[in-house]
C-alpha cells in the first residue's frame, strides 16, 4: 500500500483503487474537482466490495460529470455573507474564518467543492488574515469563531498557534470551534505540538470531527481523538447523511455510538448540500427523517445528532423536526428558515 498521499487519477490507478479503463473520464474530472486521499483512508478502502462505502467518500465518480438543475457553486451562500475575505458572518453571534481552502483528503460530495483544492481560492494572505481577524475585533457581537477552509489543521502548529493567541486577544470571543477531518483521515497529525497551538487561545476550544461511517473511527483516529479530550477540547461531530454511505438505521446507530464511546458528543447530521454534482449522494428529506425515526428507536438519547439542512441561498441552518418541513409535491418542500420566512426545496 502506497504510503504517500493519491492526489491524482493516475495516482489511483498505480494503486489499483480504480481501473485503467476510468482514466479518460475521470481525467476530464480531476480537471474541475481536486482529488487526495491519506495513507490512512487508502488503507481503509476495501478493493473486493464495489459498493464500499469508504470509497464512495474519496474516489471521484463519473456521476460527479452530472449536474442538477437546481445545484449551484455557493449552494449555502457563503459569498453573500463575506463582508471580508476569509470571513462569512450568516449569524450574528459567531463567524466563519476560512484560513485555508486546501485539505488532506476532498470529499466528492463537498459543498465548497468548487471553491476548494489546488484550484481553488486559495490560502489567506498575512494581510487577508490581519483584516479578517481585525473584523472579528469589530463585531462585539461575535461571541464564537468557526475555523474552518479547506481543513485548517494541515497548517503547521506556528500558524495554529499564532491565530490561536490572535484570538485570545479579543475579549468578546468566548469560543474556538475547530471543523476538521483531519483526526478521521491522518490521525498521526495530532501531535503534542498541535494540541499545544490549539489551546494557546485561552479560549474554550471545541473541536468538530467530521466522519460519516463507523469504519472511520479506527483505533487510531480513538487514540488521536482521546489525546485532544485529554488536552482539554471539547470534541463534537459532524456527519452527512449519504446514500450509499450511511443511509440506514443500523450504519447510523454504529456511527453515532462510536462517537459517544470515543467521547464526541454527537452534534450535527447534515443532508446533502446542492453542490455540482453529488445528486447520487441525495436522500429525500422524508427518507431521512424515516432514518431518524429509525435511529430514535435504536440508540440513547446521548447518539441523537440534530438531523440540519443547510438552505440554499444563505438562508441558514433549519433543523428538520416534524414541524420545520411540508411536502408540497413531489420530492419539493416547504421549509421555514430561523426567521419562519418560508422557502421551497430544492
Amino acid at each position: 500500500m502506497a504510503d504517500q498521499p493519491l492526489r491524482s487519477v493516475d495516482d489511483l490507478i498505480k494503486a489499483e483503487l480504480i481501473g485503467e479503463n476510468e482514466r479518460a473520464e475521470l481525467s476530464a474530472l480531476e480537471k474541475r474537482y481536486a482529488i487526495a486521499l491519506t495513507p490512512s483512508v487508502a488503507r481503509l478502502i476495501d478493493r473486493d466490495d464495489p459498493d464500499d462505502p469508504i470509497a464512495a467518500q474519496y474516489l471521484p465518480r463519473v456521476d460527479e460529470l452530472k449536474e442538477h438543475p437546481d445545484e449551484r457553486a455557493d449552494p449555502i451562500g457563503d459569498q453573500p455573507h463575506s463582508p471580508v475575505e476569509g470571513i462569512v458572518h450568516r449569524y450574528p453571534d459567531r463567524v466563519l474564518l476560512k484560513l485555508v481552502h486546501v485539505c488532506p483528503v476532498y470529499c466528492r460530495f463537498c459543498f465548497r467543492r468548487e471553491m476548494v483544492g489546488p484550484q481553488g481560492d486559495g490560502n489567506l494572505t498575512k494581510q487577508q488574515l490581519a483584516t479578517a481577524i481585525d473584523y472579528i475585533a469589530s463585531q462585539q457581537r461575535v461571541w464564537e469563531v468557526i475555523l474552518t477552509g479547506g481543513d485548517p489543521l494541515i497548517l503547521s502548529p506556528r500558524r495554529l498557534q499564532d491565530v490561536a493567541e490572535r484570538l485570545s486577544k479579543i475579549e468578546h470571543v468566548k469560543i474556538l470551534r475547530i471543523h476538521t477531518r483531519v483526526p478521521a483521515v491522518d490521525p498521526a497529525r495530532i501531535s503534542d505540538e498541535l494540541i499545544e497551538a490549539l489551546i494557546q487561545s485561552e479560549k474554550l476550544v471545541y473541536l468538530a470531527l467530521h466522519a460519516n461511517h463507523p469504519r472511520e473511527l479506527t483505533s487510531e483516529v480513538r487514540a488521536a481523538c482521546t489525546r485532544l479530550k485529554n488536552a482539554g477540547v471539547v470534541l463534537i461531530s459532524q456527519s452527512v447523511l449519504l446514500k450509499g454511505v450511511n443511509d440506514d438505521a443500523d450504519t447510523l446507530a454504529e456511527l453515532m455510538r462510536a462517537f459517544v464511546e470515543t467521547g464526541i458528543n454527537p452534534y450535527y447530521l447534515h443532508h446533502p448540500d446542492m453542490a455540482p454534482g453529488t445528486s447520487h449522494f441525495r436522500l429525500t428529506i422524508a427518507e431521512g427523517q424515516a432514518l431518524m425515526r429509525q435511529l430514535r428507536a435504536r440508540v440513547s438519547g446521548l447518539c441523537i445528532p440534530q438531523y440540519i439542512l443547510d438552505l440554499p441561498g444563505g438562508h441558514g441552518k433549519v433543523a428538520l423536526g416534524e414541524n420545520a418541513w411540508k411536502e408540497v409535491a413531489p420530492e419539493r418542500y416547504s421549509i421555514l428558515d430561523r426567521h419562519g420566512m418560508e422557502h421551497l426545496y430544492p
